[in-house]
């Protein structure tokens, strides 16, 4: 069974040229079968601001209105999807830069109104029982490398703002059907870290019973917690492993010598 990576990169990456340029210099540099999920970092609400657009968040999380679904339609799927692929064509990794929308690869539901009373707006929930992998399948067996920004659909011709990380996870769990998949989660941290004050007190690995120990003893601090959590969905739904680590170590962390944290 061919071997994929699906890799999210964070918005802290997004936002800092320097270090997109980096990342991307080692993502082209990635072996095999590739797919790259994006975010969108604070370049949505910077554009925004300027055109007169304002960022709403509950819990911390941005409410989708008409006017912010057309901007990070805008932003996510045209200015930062794009830039990432020319650079990625100047690396000589011929990407292909995607929506959900694109080939119907990610189809949504529109999220119904909470029990609270909270109306995200356009955010969109994955229907898994509709991605059209076989879509994203011809790609990668066709030689392109993917790049998604994280835009769903209804079906209906309306666009949907998704979480990056539940796209990342949704593909991988449809590609694990057919392929070997390490689903791989880049962000600032070297990876779970048993200290969140020391960047060297990284978990090499997390099996389910480590983790159950580590919750017991209070080890981990609870922002790291739904990472995990959604880190063995995606294993008890197919995907063989998944690394959370520093997305300056991504050449390492394709590799049986990760320097992340390897949940399996």
């Amino acid at each position: 069974m061919d071997k994929v990576f699906v890799i999210k990169i964070g918005g802290n990456v997004i936002d800092k040229e320097s270090a997109l340029d980096s990342f991307l210099k080692t993502f082209a540099a990635v072996e095999g079968k590739k797919i790259l999920i994006h975010g969108g970092g604070k370049i949505a609400t910077k554009i925004g601001e300027q055109l007169g657009i304002k960022s709403n968040y509950v819990n911390g999380r941005r409410i989708t209105d008409a006017d912010t679904i057309d901007l990070v339609t805008m932003v996510y799927g045209g200015l930062v999807n794009k830039k990432v692929v020319a650079k990625l064509q100047s690396l000589n990794c011929n990407a292909i830069g995607l929506t959900g929308a694109d080939a119907n690869i990610i189809p949504a539901v529109k999220r119904p109104i909470t029990k609270d009373g909270i109306d995200f707006g356009f955010v969109g929930d994955v229907d898994n029982k509709q991605l059209a992998i076989g879509n994203l399948q011809l790609l990668l067996d066709a030689g392109l490398m993917p790049i998604i920004a994280p835009l769903t659909h209804d079906g209906k011709g309306q666009m949907l703002n998704t979480n990056a990380d539940t796209v990342a996870s949704s593909l991988a769990v449809a590609l694990s059907k057919s392929y070997d998949v390490r689903l791989v989660y880049c962000f600032e941290k070297k990876g779970v870290l048993e200290n969140v004050e020391d960047e060297n007190s990284v978990i090499t690995l997390i099996t389910k019973d480590i983790y159950q120990q580590l919750l017991n003893e209070n080890k981990l601090f609870d922002g790291i917690l739904p990472k995990i959590d959604n880190a063995f969905d995606a294993i008890n739904s197919g995907v063989k492993e998944v690394l959370i680590g520093d997305a300056n170590d991504l050449l390492q962390n394709v590799t049986n010598e990760t320097k992340g944290t390897l949940i399996k």
